[in-house]
């Protein structure tokens, strides 16, 4: 299996809302990474702009 490549990148984001992303992330057992890479992911399959590859593969995880 082919390693993903990941970038990094800064985020800000206001205490109230990091607060729900953390405690969002706790109720899934997911990191608070975890769970803002799901957030976004799922942002980018519903707004059809993932790539045809990863949005395919993504349909079977949970």
């Amino acid at each position: 299996m082919a390693k993903k490549e990941t970038k990094s990148f800064i985020l800000r984001v206001d205490s109230d809302t990091m607060n729900a992303i953390e405690a969002w992330a706790a109720d899934e057992f997911r990191s608070t990474n975890g769970q803002l890479q799901w957030i976004i992911t799922e942002a980018l399959r519903k707004a059809k702009r993932l790539p045809k590859s990863k949005a395919k593969k993504d349909v079977g995880e949970d």
